[in-house]
């Protein structure tokens, strides 16, 4: 029995060893990304990116999808290695050692009802839509039919830059809002005669239900378009491990021509 009981403390220590030191590739020692991902980020173009990671890294990916402040707090929190933003990080929380990485531009799209003949507007025609002062789309040359303003939550990325971009801190007026700011997209395509805004590489994948508006006669798309967003990558840190291979695979030529497909600037062609 003694014998018995040696060998068996024998075997489970070499299993443990093995185990210890089995390669970062074997299966029992995948590595793992924990990551907060804001909606509009993911809608843009992290389905297809998420998996291109993986394929290439190994990686593999928990994903979290959310506010751009929701993912910013799970980092905060420790339960996430990296968030993304569609909005800037603030300088408190730079002092407090999170780091900001901007990888792209996203041009910030005004959408109308797939149905909406009204699809060319000025600069000032929108921030007299969004503050309520044009209510009707009479007044653009459109139906006489009352204007329906779809607002996402003042707490998403896409509510703060359209206020701060577009209206210069404007007060806005709605008759719809949403919970996440991606869900704009949908309500847009279901409710006639409305009109919202949030980032043109998630507004690409339903142009069947919604209209990309062009603005002072520039699509998103335009080098001089007026509207635009910039998402970034945060650590808590200067991003190492997993975090670190995700930032340098969004910015490797297999990332930034994804980025590129979905009409998005990479940040290595900005300069950042």
């Amino acid at each position: 029995m003694k014998f018995r009981n040696l060998y068996l403390i024998g075997l489970c220590s070499l299993l443990l060893t093995a185990f210890v030191l089995m390669p970062s590739g074997s299966p029992l020692a995948r590595e793992v990304l924990k990551y907060s991902c804001s909606a509009q980020v993911y809608e843009a173009f992290e389905n297809e990116r998420l998996d291109a990671f993986t394929r290439s890294t190994g990686v593999e990916v928990e994903l979290s999808v959310s506010s751009s402040y929701k993912a910013f707090f799970q980092l905060m929190k420790g339960h996430s290695d990296i968030a993304s933003m569609a909005r800037r990080l603030y300088r408190r929380h730079r002092d407090l050692g999170f780091v900001e990485t901007p990888f792209c531009r996203d041009p910030l799209a005004i959408i109308v009802n797939g149905q909406c003949p009204v699809t060319k507007l000025t600069d000032a025609q929108v921030r007299d839509i969004f503050a309520g002062a044009i209510a009707n789309w009479r007044e653009l040359g459109g139906p006489d039919r009352s204007i329906v303003v779809i607002l996402p939550d003042e707490e998403t990325a896409a509510y703060r830059n359209f206020g701060l971009k577009v209206m210069y801190s404007r007060n806005m007026v709605f008759a719809i809002k949403t919970h996440h700011s991606t869900m704009v997209i949908e309500a847009v395509g279901r409710f006639p005669d409305s009109i919202s805004f949030i980032a043109q590489g998630a507004a690409e994948h339903h142009q069947k239900d919604i209209t990309i508006c062009t603005v002072n006669g520039l699509a998103p798309g335009d080098q001089a378009y007026p509207y635009y967003q910039v998402f970034s990558f945060v650590t808590k840190g200067q991003p190492a491990g997993a975090a670190r291979k995700f930032i340098d695979f969004a910015r490797s030529p297999e990332g930034t021509k994804i980025m590129t497909k979905r009409g998005m600037v990479p940040s290595t062609r900005l300069g950042d």
